[in-house]
């Protein structure tokens, strides 16, 4: 019997040990939303995959559907997003977001937009020049596209605007207008 092989990228949002050496991570994907993946042996002195696999990583992979669970098979890491941060307050950024990821994202759903958009507010966030506002504001937008936070109550000027230009914003008003929204959303939570 032949099991369907996925390739897509993914950032891995947790890592649980299992085992001696045995590993299961959970990964936000592109192609399948997100998913618990088994892999073997990963925690090895030897394993290739053992380096890959580290949390706040993105990383391409090929994941094979099984009977009961997800495998992973190659594995080839992009970045570490942690480890690239500057300084403590983009660090401290990078895990919110993944925080975030974990508590809100739920289910092998598709959501390659969304994808997109938290790989490039990461890319942002690692950047020099960023700032504590755009890790509020990346993790702003990822409420509002999972419908916590009402999008048309979040300004026009971060609303719709391409990750890559955040940091140009850098206002107080602005920055308080996310902090309200931020703690409304986090305050409706059910999780």
């Amino acid at each position: 019997m032949a099991y369907a092989t996925y390739i897509t990228e993914a950032l891995v949002c947790g890592t649980f040990n299992r085992n001696t050496a045995d590993g299961s991570y959970l990964l936000f994907t592109r192609e399948a939303g997100m998913l618990y993946a088994d892999a073997r042996s990963v925690r090895e002195e030897k394993s290739k995959q053992r380096y890959a696999l580290q949390d706040f990583s993105l990383v391409r992979v090929s994941l094979v559907k099984g009977k009961r669970a997800w495998r992973v098979g190659s594995i080839e890491a992009m970045d570490n997003y942690y480890h690239q941060a500057d300084n403590k307050q983009v660090r401290g950024s990078v895990v919110s977001v993944f925080r975030l990821l974990r508590r809100f994202v739920k289910g092998e759903e598709i959501s390659a937009e969304l994808f997109d958009f938290v790989r490039d507010g990461l890319e942002v966030l690692k950047s020099e020049n960023s700032s504590l506002f755009v890790g509020e504001v990346v993790q702003l937008r990822i409420m509002a596209y999972l419908g916590y936070v009402d999008s048309k109550k979040i300004p026009e000027t971060i609303r719709s605007v391409d990750p890559k230009e955040l940091i140009k914003f850098d206002t107080k008003e602005v920055s308080l207008v996310v902090d309200k929204l931020y703690v409304q959303a986090v305050e409706s939570s059910h999780l």
